[in-house]
This record gives structure tokens, sequence and C-alpha cells, in this order.
């Protein structure tokens, strides 16, 4: 029994070190390697259009998510972009590409007891990187959208699941107008029911936390 409590703290006192190696204190947040980096939706365009359909709580409205990985004392953020495609850029570039739309940014952070699993989740999104973003929002193993590009490189652990999809606006219970036109103009039917994901339900997880959050033009 005492040889498996000092085994326990040992696993602890690692984790603990690892986390204060990899940490650093980001507009007035300590982020932590391996963290998850929210952005808040708009809402016009292809931002309110997957907010409309996602939201979940009226706390918590995201078009974007992403991985932080801390490198020399720096974080960036592995994501991928709908203008860049699967990319690692660092996070003072992401911020200034928003600016001037004063993006609210939240920083969720991984449960305890999952921190472990966060050097292979970084390791699998390093290799999805260089890939096209995924317009369809199907699923396929060619290009990724920005939460199947976080749920991929947690899937080991099955970190997050895939849900059934809908485009329906629930004000009206009709597919969101966007929508129609988006697959219309690709020559594709809505998904509706595939399977896939969204930052809003990403961030309603129980496996995960919030943090902290700030503004894009906070200064």
């Amino acid at each position: 029994m005492m040889r498996q409590a000092i085994i326990l703290l040992v696993l602890i006192l690692q984790i603990l070190c690892v986390c204060a190696q990899d940490s650093i204190n980001y507009k007035g947040i300590t982020i932590w390697h391996g963290d998850l980096l929210f952005v808040g939706a708009q809402s016009k365009n292809l931002s309110g259009a997957i907010n409309r359909v996602t939201q979940r709580t009226s706390s918590a409205a995201f078009d974007h998510i992403g991985l932080i990985e801390i490198a020399h004392g720096l974080p960036h953020i592995l994501h991928a972009s709908s203008k860049k495609g699967s990319v690692k850029e660092p996070l003072d570039s992401l911020l200034k590409n928003n600016h001037d739309d004063d993006r609210l940014f939240a920083i969720y952070r991984i449960d305890s007891i999952y921190q472990n699993a966060i050097p292979e989740a970084i390791a699998r999104a390093r290799q999805m990187l260089g890939k096209p973003y995924n317009w369809s929002y199907t699923l396929n193993d060619s290009s990724y959208y920005c939460s199947d590009f976080v749920e991929r490189a947690f899937r080991h652990i099955a970190l997050f699941q895939l849900e059934p999809m809908t485009f329906k606006n629930p004000k009206t219970g009709d597919f969101d107008e966007f929508w129609k036109i988006f697959y219309a103009n690709q020559g594709l039917e809505v998904p509706e029911g595939e399977l896939g994901c969204n930052p809003n339900g990403m961030a309603a997880s129980r496996h995960i936390h919030y943090v902290g959050s700030f503004h894009t033009r906070a200064e």
C-alpha cells in the first residue's frame, strides 16, 4: 500500500514539474502546454452560421478551436485554419490577424487525469500539419476543419465524442439559409446527421475546464 502511494506521489510530482516547465504567462493568464484555445464567434458570415446551429449556452459562443504548444518559451497554436489549412503558428500571429474584429479568446484546460496524453496529442497534431482545410465538414483523412483537427489529436484517449451534426437553425427548425447556399455552391447536399464535432460542443465537454479569457483589443 505504501509503495503504491509513493509511486502515485512521484507521478503527480512529475506531472507538476512538466506543467511548470511548459507554461507561460500570456495576457495575464498562465497558459499550459496542451491547453485549448477557443475563439469567440461573430454574428455574421461563416462564424455566425457555425454558432447559430451549434451554440449550447449563452455563456459560450465559439467558432474556432486550436491546440496550444509552447515552444522555445513562446505559445503557438496548432490548428486547422480556414485561411491557411492545418498549420502551426505563433499565438501572437493569430491575435494580430483578428485584432480589427476584437475577438474573444478563451483558454480551456484538459483535466489533470488526462494531462499525460498531451505529448501524444501534440505529436498527432504535428502529423496533420500541411493538410488543406475541409470545407465540406464531412470527415475524411485528407483535409480537416478546426474541431475535427483537435478531436483527432486526442482520439487515442477518446477525449471528445463525435456527434450527429445539424445545420438547422433552432429558432426556425429549418436548415439555416447560410448553410443551404453554402452547400449548394459546392454541389453537395447538406450533411445533416453525419458524424462530426464543433467548438461549442467541445467547450461543453466534461473533460475540460475554463481557465480564463482575453480580447484582442484589451490593450
